[in-house]
Order: C-alpha cells, then sequence, then structure tokens
C-alpha cells in the first residue's frame, strides 16, 4: 500500500467540472476530513468548509437548500456543525461525480482513496491518495495523459501522520478516552453525546473532542505503522518518475 500527496493548482479543477467556477468568491477554504463511500457515480464525504464572510444560519442553510444543491452538484447535504469564530460549517456532502472523476475512480478500481492532508484553496489544492500502488500509477499516468499539471510532494509506504502521532496517548487522553468508552461513547449507537460527556469531565465538548481526536489519532496510527511495512523509495526517491 502507498500514500501520495498531490500539489497542484484550482484551476483545472474547475475544468473538470469538480468545483463551481466561482465557487472561492464565498469560501476561502475547503478540507476533506473522511471519504465515508466512494462510488462511480457519487460520494459521500465529511468537509468543513471556511466561508469568507459571516456564517449563516442552519435555518438560512435549510431554506436555500435547493439552491444549494443544484449550485454545486449535490444529491444532498447535512449541516453538523457551524463554527462562527473561525467561519467554518462541518457538512456531511452527497456529490454527483462529473464524467472526468468517473473515469478515474473506474481506473482505481476501488483501490484508492482519499486521505489527509486534502486541502483546496482559490490557488492550490494539496490531495492525498492511499491505495495499492499499482492503482495510483495507473491514475497518475492517465493525468499526465490528461495533461493535469501536478507535482508529488511526498510518496511514502506509511499513512500520513505527524512526527509524533505514533506516541502513546498522554495521561490525560488515556483518562479521557477510556471513560468515553465505559460510558458508550464509542458504542453504536451511542449512548452518551459528547455534550453530556464533556459537562462529566468538567470541559467543553469542542475542548473534549480535540482531546479525543488526538488520542484516536495516535492509536489508529500505531496500530497502522505497526502492520504497514516500510519500503524504499523507488531510484532517486521520486514518484513513478515524476520531478517535483
Amino acid at each position: 500500500m502507498q500514500t501520495v500527496t498531490l500539489e497542484f493548482p484550482t484551476e483545472p479543477l474547475v475544468a473538470l467540472g469538480l468545483l463551481p467556477s466561482r465557487f472561492f468568491d464565498r469560501y476561502g477554504e475547503v478540507e476533506l476530513l473522511e471519504t465515508l463511500r466512494l462510488e462511480r457515480g457519487w460520494r459521500l464525504q465529511l468537509v468543513r468548509v471556511r466561508r469568507r464572510g459571516p456564517l449563516r444560519s442552519a435555518v438560512e442553510l435549510a431554506r436555500e437548500s435547493r439552491r444549494i444543491r443544484k449550485v454545486y452538484g449535490l444529491t444532498s447535504f447535512e449541516l453538523l456543525e457551524r463554527r462562527p469564530r473561525t467561519r467554518d460549517y462541518i457538512l456531511l456532502v452527497r456529490q454527483r461525480n462529473p464524467e472526468s472523476l468517473r473515469a478515474l475512480v473506474g481506473l482505481a478500481g476501488g483501490r484508492i482513496a482519499p486521505t489527509a492532508p486534502f486541502r483546496l484553496t482559490s490557488s492550490t489544492v494539496i490531495a492525498s491518495f492511499h491505495g495499492e500502488e499499482r492503482a495510483l500509477r495507473r491514475v497518475l499516468e492517465r493525468l499526465r495523459q490528461m495533461a493535469f499539471p501536478f507535482r508529488v510532494v511526498r510518496a511514502s509506504h506509511r499513512p500520513f501522520r505527524d512526527a509524533d502521532e505514533t506516541a502513546d496517548p498522554t495521561e490525560l487522553q488515556s483518562e479521557l478516552i477510556a471513560r468515553a468508552w465505559v460510558l458508550g461513547f464509542y458504542a453504536v449507537p451511542r449512548r452518551i453525546t459528547l455534550a453530556r460527556l464533556a459537562r462529566l469531565t468538567g470541559r467543553s465538548a469542542p475542548a473534549l473532542g480535540k482531546i479525543l481526536r488526538r488520542a484516536e489519532g495516535r492509536l489508529v496510527a500505531r496500530f497502522l505503522a505497526e502492520r504497514v511495512p516500510l519500503a524504499p523509495p523507488d531510484g532517486d526517491g521520486r514518484y513513478l518518475g515524476t520531478t517535483a
């Protein structure tokens, strides 16, 4: 398995139909948090969208739902969280794939998935993908044939992670994640909400959520690191002969 991170200009995404032509007139940044489902014809993703101006209320978004879905090619979207201080929306979106993306998803054959980091701004996109090396090679070769401009920022046989992510969870993280487990936060369905768990621990929900996510990230990174062998890069360290 391989993880590759690419950098490319944003403009070609508009030409491919992945973004509306004036999307960044209203929005400053999009971060893909998680891809829950990726099919040839559609995708279901959790995203963070940063608005340039003040956030609209949940009521306003619901009232404009039909227009929003039409403009951005969405089958559906759900507002999960508003963050007025940072002007961020956390959204669950189901979106139709344009023909160009359908072709790439079909070429990947279900053996590649988007992963972190994956951020889009008005000028630059940093996009990461994890999957079978052979499938990644096929997709990158197709991008070259399409004359799609990109450069490889990073290629590794380990999933992306921060330098200290494989360290043990801190004492605080261990205590809180254990309490969350005992109280049913990780049960399916959940037996306690994050808000109630936060009140029981004397913390705000956002602060507790960050602590738990950092602990989860370390545990998952360690799990993957122990099971994904590290192999040396090809040749001069570049991926598929692509120049940086």
